[in-house]
C-alpha cells in the first residue's frame, strides 16, 4: 500500500498531519516555543510531501507532443521547493531560540506531555524518513529523497528540543535549550544546501555521475576489436528518476546496414539493463580509413 513513490507520499502525509496535531495540542499545554515550532516545522513538511505528491504524479506522466522527454523534471522542481523549506525551518528555530533567550518569563510547564511527544515525533520522523529513503533509491526518486532529507531533519531539530526540555526540567536553566536548538539549526542548513546543490544539477542537465557513465562505456569498450571501432560525442543527463543518452558509435566500413542495426539494438538493451529508466540514442557513421588507429581487422586492414 505504502510501497510505491505515490503510496510512500500518502504515507508520509498521514505521519506529518499526526505530529502538527499533535504538537499544537502539547506546545498550547505545555507553553513551550520549541514545540510550537516545531510545529511549524511539521507544517512545512506537510506542505513539501503535498508539493512531492503532486510532483511525482506529474513525473509519472507519460511523455506527449509538448514534452517529449517526459515530465521528469517536476521533481526536481518540488526537491528545490522543498530544499528551501528546509532552510526556512532552520531559520525558524534560530528566530525561536534568540526570541526565548531575551524573553525574561518562564514559559515551561508540563515538560513531561512535552517529552513525551518530542520522543514519539522522533520514533515517527525516523521510521518514515528510512522508509522513504529505502523507496526513494528503489524508485529513483529525487523528490522522494529530498523529503526523506527533510524528514530526516527534523529528528535533529526533534532531539534538540528533547534534550532542552530534559535539561531544562533537571536543571532549570531553560537557556540550554536554546543554545541546543541553534546547534542543531546548523545542521539542517547543511541538509538544505545539499539538497539543493543535488536537485538544481538535473535542472541545469549536468552529466551522469562517473560511475554510470563508466557502465555506458564499458558496454561499448567491450565489442572494441570485433564488432566497434570508437565511439566519441557522449553526452548524459538525468530528468528526475529517467537518464538522456546520446551518443556517436563508429563501426567498419565494410559491415551491412543491418549489421550496423543490429549492434546499435544491442548496445541500447545493455545500456538499459545497466542502467534503468534510461532513453538512448545512437547516432552511427562509419571509420575515417584511419587504419593506424583501429583495432579492426577488415578488407582495408588485413592482419
Amino acid at each position: 500500500m505504502f510501497s510505491g513513490s505515490a503510496g510512500a507520499a500518502r504515507l508520509s502525509i498521514i505521519v506529518v498531519v499526526s505530529l502538527i496535531i499533535i504538537k499544537v495540542i502539547v506546545g498550547i499545554i505545555t507553553g513551550s516555543l520549541s514545540i510550537l515550532a516545531q510545529a511549524v516545522d511539521s507544517f512545512l513538511d506537510l506542505f513539501a510531501v503535498t508539493i512531492t505528491f503532486l510532483a511525482i504524479r506529474v513525473a509519472a506522466k507519460p511523455a506527449d507532443q509538448e514534452h517529449p522527454f517526459g515530465h521528469g523534471k517536476a521533481e526536481n522542481i518540488a526537491a528545490i521547493v522543498q530544499a528551501v523549506l528546509i532552510l526556512a525551518a532552520g531559520g525558524s528555530i534560530v528566530y525561536t531560540a534568540i526570541r526565548r533567550a531575551y524573553s525574561t518569563d518562564t514559559f515551561l510547564s508540563s515538560t513531561e506531555d512535552g517529552i513525551a511527544v518530542m520522543a514519539v515525533s522522533i520514533i515517527a520522523s525516523v521510521l518514515l524518513s528510512r522508509h522513504l529513503h529505502r523507496v526513494a533509491k528503489k524508485e529513483d526518486s529525487t523528490a522522494l529523497l529530498a523529503n526523506a532529507r527533510n524528514i530526516a531533519a527534523d529528528v535533529y531539530s526533534a532531539s534538540a528540543v528533547l534534550v532542552g526540555l530534559i535539561i531544562a526540567r533537571v536543571t532549570r536553566i531553560e537557556m540550554i535549550d536554546d543554545i541546543l536548538a541553534v546547534i542543531v539549526a546548523l545542521f539542517i542548513f547543511k541538509v538544505g544546501f545539499d539538497v539543493l546543490r543535488n536537485s538544481f544539477g538535473g535542472l541545469v542537465d549536468v552529466k551522469l555521475p562517473e560511475e554510470e557513465e563508466n557502465a555506458i562505456k564499458a558496454a561499448i569498450t567491450e565489442h572494441f576489436g570485433n564488432e566497434v571501432v570508437n565511439f566519441h560525442k557522449l553526452r548524459t543527463r538525468k530528468a528526475g528518476s529517467q537518464r538522456y543518452i546520446d551518443l556517436h558509435l563508429v563501426m567498419p566500413r565494410h559491415i551491412t546496414l543491418e549489421e550496423s542495426h543490429s549492434m546499435t539494438d544491442h548496445l541500447e538493451k545493455d545500456i538499459q539493463n545497466r542502467l534503468v529508466r534510461t532513453d538512448v540514442i545512437i547516432h552511427v557513421e562509419p571509420c575515417d580509413a584511419n587504419c593506424p588507429m583501429c583495432q579492426m581487422t577488415c578488407e582495408e586492414r588485413k592482419s
